[in-house]
């Protein structure tokens, strides 16, 4: 892996404890570790939740949202609730499936769309539904708690369900990192306001995951409070992300974490240790250059006993440095980025104790999809399926739940927004071929080509802080750059994806040709970003109307055939171009 950090920002000073906390900082504080005011609000008559417990939800795994397409002026708002899953590596067992297909149908608005994080989100949750639903999810063995909010997201891992090279030691490795980094007193609010205070569905670390939570009780990594002994009463400053890969499997975007680990393992599966980037994040806001997209430093190796320690330090550093005043600057990469990998391999040693030592060296990086039939284990398969932007509707969704039912198939979510059938026995994989044929999936290895790892996030209608489409038009959009394509006689792939708004929710930046929405139907495009998502993309165009697509990409796609090479990936091109020359390609005269 490698790393790099796009466009020049100004730094801002840290946080100062003499200045009384934000309003954001003081809700949390005062909020009884995540319960309040939201347990006051549940149970009222209201459609929707007031700001405050707005923002508490989140931690719960909820976002208060409304249709955009139903707004009417001097008329309420078409309010409703998206909930997001709480599964490391993306894994959904049969029973939680077959819930959360009934809760969507039942509670929601039908759908479930996988997310660039390996998750669920649900949408059109009503309030009044609401503890029915995350009831549900909890009693099926899944959970929402910190799907969102100023903690440790959802953990990523490679969702292959592969028995060989690492793959199972990093999917161990994720489970461990997401009950280590769970939160302790908020579980307990979280069951009580979801469950009636039932703590038989409390998370149970096992094992170095048990050991390694005990060390949050005292030294350097201890907050402060014995309820809450990582994150404190406050939490994060911000919202925070870690993924797993093996050497080599770049499928979770390693580099656009705020921790990630690529696990090394001898030929037993014996994990040996961890090569740890730091510092990488996507979020940015339009016309404040402060704000940036930034890929993760080199941190260095650390052995695998201790790796688990070493996370929960570097989240207990991040707890005490990030900026608590300017939430636009309080995600790690701005620490990072003002003061300095070495400064932070420095300042980690007062929070952890062992050695850090230069990376290992790694393979290539590869984005692998797992699409089509692969043999899980001996007399075991699992079969990838292409779901462009992730949503699950229609016939699709009824003849999946068949499927998984039929046959009590475990489901596997991907960072690329497709899903995993996995457990398939040898005697069973003609009739799920034949089934999957008549969903119109009889050859899910090979989908279209641009649509294979294009990437969408929902957009509208129902982000508040979407400013244009991305899902609901990424299709037309694909369709367009393909007939351009075809008729350019070029048949290589393009990494394409698209946002709403700058948040990155898609991981735009790290596209070929990255769409980042900046006005209604407009949109800044990058360009340059490497298929194997380890380099950054670059903004060449502020405001690029969707209609001028193919005119404004035709120059760049046309010497990319003619001077790129036969082997020659897009993002590569660019990069070798040069901003001059690129501009001078999108500005002919």
């Amino acid at each position: 892996m490698s790393s790099t950090t796009v466009a020049d920002s100004t730094s801002l000073p840290s946080a100062s404890p003499a200045k009384p906390p934000t309003k954001q900082e003081a809700l949390k504080a005062g909020s009884g570790h995540l319960h309040d005011p939201l347990a006051a609000e549940l149970g009222n008559a209201l459609p929707s939740f007031t700001d405050p417990a707005v923002q508490i939800l989140k931690f719960h795994g909820s976002y208060q949202q409304d249709d955009r397409d139903n707004r009417r002026k001097g008329a309420e708002k078409d309010w409703q609730m998206m909930l997001r899953l709480r599964n490391p590596g993306g894994r959904i067992p049969t029973s939680l499936y077959l819930a959360l297909d009934s809760l969507a149908d039942r509670l929601g608005n039908g759908t479930l769309r996988i997310t660039t994080r390996q998750a669920f989100q649900m949408h059109g949750v009503l309030k009044t539904d609401l503890k029915e639903v995350i009831g549900g999810i909890v009693r099926a063995l899944g959970s929402t708690l910190s799907a969102c909010g100023d903690i440790n997201r959802n953990v990523m891992a490679p969702a292959a369900p592969f028995e060989r090279d690492g793959y199972p030691e990093a999917r161990l490795l994720a489970d461990q990192i997401a009950d280590l980094l769970a939160p302790q007193a908020a579980e307990g609010s979280y069951l009580d306001l979801w469950v009636d205070g039932d703590l038989s569905y409390r998370i149970k670390p096992k094992g170095p995951a048990r050991k390694a939570r005990k060390l949050q009780e005292s030294g350097a990594v201890f907050s402060g409070d014995k309820a809450e002994p990582l994150y404190g009463s406050t939490y994060l400053p911000r919202k925070f992300k870690v993924a797993v890969t093996v050497p080599g499997d770049n499928s979770v975007d390693l580099l656009t974490q705020d921790i990630g680990l690529v696990l090394f393992s001898d030929p037993s599966g014996r994990p040996l240790g961890c090569n740890v980037y730091v510092g990488g994040g996507m979020g940015r806001t339009h016309n404040k250059e402060e704000t940036f997209a930034r890929t993760a430093d080199p941190l260095g190796y650390v052995a695998a006993a201790h790796v688990l320690e070493l996370v929960q330090a570097i989240v207990a550093l991040q707890r005490d440095h990030g900026d608590r005043e300017q939430r636009r600057h309080a995600r790690m990469k701005y620490l990072i980025h003002d003061r300095g990998v070495d400064w932070f391999r420095t300042e980690l040693g007062r929070y952890f104790p062992h050695p850090i030592k230069g990376l290992r060296r790694e393979p290539t990086a590869v984005l692998t999809d797992y699409l089509g039939w692969h043999r899980q284990s001996p007399g075991l398969w699992f079969v990838g399926l292409p779901v462009l932007c992730g949503r699950l509707q229609g016939d699709l969704k009824t003849g999946l739940r068949r499927l998984i039912e039929t046959y009590q198939l475990e489901v596997r979510l991907t960072p690329n927004q497709d899903l995993l059938l996995c457990n398939i026995g040898s005697a069973q994989r003609t009739s799920v071929r034949e089934a999957l044929a008549a969903l119109g999936l009889s050859s899910p290895e090979a989908p279209p080509a641009l649509a294979r790892h294009a990437l969408a996030c929902p957009a509208l209608p129902l982000c508040g802080l979407a400013v244009t489409e991305a899902e609901r038009v990424l299709p037309d959009v694909l369709g367009r750059l393909d007939a351009l394509l075809e008729r350019l006689e070029i048949s290589k792939p393009l990494l394409v994806r698209m946002t709403g708004c700058p948040n990155g929710c898609a991981r735009p930046y790290m596209a070929e040709i990255g769409l980042v929405g900046s006005a209604v139907d407009t949109y800044q495009l990058w360009l340059g970003g490497s298929h194997g998502l380890t380099r950054l993309a670059r903004p060449y165009l502020e405001k690029m109307p969707l209609e001028k697509l193919e005119a404004t990409l035709e120059p760049l796609l046309t010497a990319w055939r003619d001077e790129g090479g036969v082997r020659s990936r897009f993002g590569d091109f660019i990069d070798r171009l040069g901003d001059e020359r690129v501009g001078q390609l999108l500005s002919p005269p």
